[in-house]
Protein backbone atom coordinates (compact mmCIF):
# COMPACT_ATOMS: atom_id res chain seq x y z
CA UNK A 1 0.00 0.00 0.00
CA UNK A 2 1.32 3.22 -0.90
CA UNK A 3 1.43 6.66 1.46
CA UNK A 4 -1.23 8.20 -0.10
CA UNK A 5 -3.95 4.99 0.33
CA UNK A 6 -2.28 4.64 3.71
CA UNK A 7 -3.65 8.61 3.99
CA UNK A 8 -6.80 8.12 2.41
CA UNK A 9 -7.93 5.11 5.24
CA UNK A 10 -6.62 7.33 7.53
CA UNK A 11 -9.15 9.66 6.93
CA UNK A 12 -12.08 7.65 6.36
CA UNK A 13 -10.93 6.03 9.68
CA UNK A 14 -11.14 9.81 11.52
CA UNK A 15 -14.57 10.52 10.72
CA UNK A 16 -16.20 11.96 13.82
CA UNK A 17 -17.99 9.54 16.10
CA UNK A 18 -20.96 9.71 17.52
CA UNK A 19 -20.34 12.13 20.95
CA UNK A 20 -21.49 9.95 24.14
CA UNK A 21 -20.86 12.14 26.72
CA UNK A 22 -23.28 10.61 29.09
CA UNK A 23 -22.15 7.25 28.60
CA UNK A 24 -18.84 8.74 29.50
CA UNK A 25 -19.94 10.16 32.91
CA UNK A 26 -22.16 7.13 33.84
CA UNK A 27 -19.13 4.78 33.24
CA UNK A 28 -16.91 6.53 35.21
CA UNK A 29 -17.05 6.31 38.97
CA UNK A 30 -14.18 8.80 39.95
CA UNK A 31 -12.39 12.32 38.35
CA UNK A 32 -9.29 13.75 37.44
CA UNK A 33 -8.67 16.73 38.75
CA UNK A 34 -5.79 19.63 38.00
CA UNK A 35 -5.94 22.64 40.09
CA UNK A 36 -3.50 25.66 40.54
CA UNK A 37 -1.79 27.30 44.24
CA UNK A 38 -1.88 30.31 44.95
CA UNK A 39 1.64 30.99 43.09
CA UNK A 40 0.39 28.93 39.79
CA UNK A 41 1.89 26.02 40.91
CA UNK A 42 -0.33 22.71 39.22
CA UNK A 43 -1.62 19.96 40.94
CA UNK A 44 -3.62 16.78 39.69
CA UNK A 45 -5.26 14.74 41.51
CA UNK A 46 -8.46 12.29 41.25
CA UNK A 47 -11.59 11.64 43.72
CA UNK A 48 -14.81 9.78 43.35
CA UNK A 49 -17.88 11.42 42.52
CA UNK A 50 -21.27 12.03 41.85
CA UNK A 51 -23.68 14.20 39.68
CA UNK A 52 -26.97 15.75 40.05
CA UNK A 53 -27.94 17.87 38.04
CA UNK A 54 -25.48 19.01 36.05
CA UNK A 55 -22.93 19.64 39.26
CA UNK A 56 -20.33 17.10 39.79
CA UNK A 57 -19.98 16.72 43.76
CA UNK A 58 -16.44 15.82 45.55
CA UNK A 59 -16.14 14.92 49.30
CA UNK A 60 -12.59 15.92 49.77
CA UNK A 61 -9.99 16.24 52.47
CA UNK A 62 -7.94 19.25 53.70
CA UNK A 63 -4.94 17.06 54.22
CA UNK A 64 -4.39 16.87 49.85
CA UNK A 65 -3.16 20.20 48.25
CA UNK A 66 -5.99 19.94 46.05
CA UNK A 67 -9.03 20.53 48.21
CA UNK A 68 -7.57 23.99 49.48
CA UNK A 69 -7.26 24.93 45.72
CA UNK A 70 -10.89 23.82 45.11
CA UNK A 71 -11.87 25.45 48.14
CA UNK A 72 -10.30 28.88 47.33
CA UNK A 73 -12.38 28.50 44.05
CA UNK A 74 -9.00 28.40 41.74
CA UNK A 75 -9.27 27.41 38.38
CA UNK A 76 -9.86 24.03 37.99
CA UNK A 77 -10.20 21.70 35.42
CA UNK A 78 -11.99 18.38 35.34
CA UNK A 79 -11.10 15.35 33.18
CA UNK A 80 -13.46 11.95 32.49
CA UNK A 81 -11.57 9.34 30.37
CA UNK A 82 -12.20 6.15 29.07
CA UNK A 83 -10.08 3.44 31.13
CA UNK A 84 -7.28 2.46 29.81
CA UNK A 85 -7.77 -1.46 29.80
CA UNK A 86 -10.77 -0.95 27.28
CA UNK A 87 -9.54 1.15 24.73
CA UNK A 88 -8.86 0.29 21.44
CA UNK A 89 -6.30 3.35 20.67
CA UNK A 90 -4.41 4.59 23.37
CA UNK A 91 -3.54 7.76 21.11
CA UNK A 92 -7.40 8.31 20.92
CA UNK A 93 -8.86 7.20 24.41
CA UNK A 94 -12.42 8.36 25.04
CA UNK A 95 -12.47 11.75 27.46
CA UNK A 96 -14.13 14.69 28.42
CA UNK A 97 -12.39 17.78 29.32
CA UNK A 98 -14.26 20.69 31.58
CA UNK A 99 -13.45 23.88 32.80
CA UNK A 100 -15.11 24.59 36.54
CA UNK A 101 -15.77 27.00 38.80
CA UNK A 102 -16.28 25.31 42.47
CA UNK A 103 -18.74 26.02 45.94
CA UNK A 104 -18.20 24.69 48.96
CA UNK A 105 -21.12 22.70 50.18
CA UNK A 106 -22.38 23.54 54.16
CA UNK A 107 -22.06 20.78 56.35
CA UNK A 108 -25.15 19.42 57.35
CA UNK A 109 -27.58 21.52 54.63
CA UNK A 110 -30.11 19.95 52.92
CA UNK A 111 -27.72 19.53 49.73
CA UNK A 112 -24.91 17.98 52.26
CA UNK A 113 -27.25 15.54 53.00
CA UNK A 114 -28.58 14.58 49.70
CA UNK A 115 -25.17 14.40 47.82
CA UNK A 116 -23.34 12.28 50.89
CA UNK A 117 -26.40 9.85 50.79
CA UNK A 118 -26.15 9.29 46.82
CA UNK A 119 -21.97 9.44 47.22
CA UNK A 120 -23.10 6.20 50.08
CA UNK A 121 -24.94 4.42 47.57
CA UNK A 122 -22.37 4.84 44.62
CA UNK A 123 -19.31 4.26 46.71
CA UNK A 124 -20.01 2.29 49.83
CA UNK A 125 -20.03 2.72 53.75
CA UNK A 126 -16.52 4.26 53.67
CA UNK A 127 -18.36 7.62 52.77
CA UNK A 128 -20.28 7.47 56.32
CA UNK A 129 -16.86 7.50 58.23
CA UNK A 130 -15.02 10.15 55.87
CA UNK A 131 -18.19 12.25 55.82
CA UNK A 132 -17.67 12.81 59.52
CA UNK A 133 -14.25 13.74 59.60
CA UNK A 134 -14.47 17.38 60.11
CA UNK A 135 -10.93 17.83 57.55
CA UNK A 136 -13.20 16.69 54.88
CA UNK A 137 -15.83 18.62 52.46
CA UNK A 138 -17.56 18.75 49.74
CA UNK A 139 -17.40 20.48 46.51
CA UNK A 140 -19.61 21.39 43.71
CA UNK A 141 -18.09 21.28 40.39
CA UNK A 142 -20.25 23.71 38.32
CA UNK A 143 -18.93 23.36 34.40
CA UNK A 144 -18.39 26.03 31.91
CA UNK A 145 -17.08 25.01 28.99
CA UNK A 146 -15.22 21.81 27.83
CA UNK A 147 -13.88 19.23 25.26
CA UNK A 148 -14.87 15.88 24.17
CA UNK A 149 -12.95 13.35 22.13
CA UNK A 150 -13.57 9.82 20.61
CA UNK A 151 -11.24 9.36 18.30
CA UNK A 152 -8.93 10.49 16.10
CA UNK A 153 -10.81 13.65 14.40
CA UNK A 154 -13.80 13.24 16.34
CA UNK A 155 -13.38 16.55 19.07
CA UNK A 156 -15.80 18.51 20.14
CA UNK A 157 -16.97 21.79 21.87
CA UNK A 158 -19.35 21.35 25.34
CA UNK A 159 -21.07 24.07 26.23
CA UNK A 160 -21.86 24.22 30.18
CA UNK A 161 -24.93 21.86 30.32
CA UNK A 162 -22.41 18.65 28.98
CA UNK A 163 -24.08 19.34 25.55
CA UNK A 164 -22.39 19.49 22.14
CA UNK A 165 -21.94 22.82 20.79
CA UNK A 166 -19.31 22.07 17.36
CA UNK A 167 -17.44 19.54 15.98
CA UNK A 168 -13.31 20.96 16.71
CA UNK A 169 -12.32 20.96 12.83
CA UNK A 170 -9.98 24.12 12.83
CA UNK A 171 -6.54 22.23 13.06
CA UNK A 172 -6.83 19.47 10.78
CA UNK A 173 -4.31 16.39 11.32
CA UNK A 174 -1.21 16.12 8.63
CA UNK A 175 1.17 14.08 6.97
CA UNK A 176 4.82 15.38 6.65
Amino acid sequence: MNHTNTQDEAQRQAKPLTPKVKELIANTKSIILATVDAEGTPNSSYAPFVQEENVFYILVSFMAKHTKNLADGRKTSVMFIEDESATKQIYARERLTIEATTSQIERDSDTWNSVVGKLKETHGKVVDVIAEMKDFILIGLHPVKGSYVNGFGSAYFVDENLEIMEHRNEVNHQSK
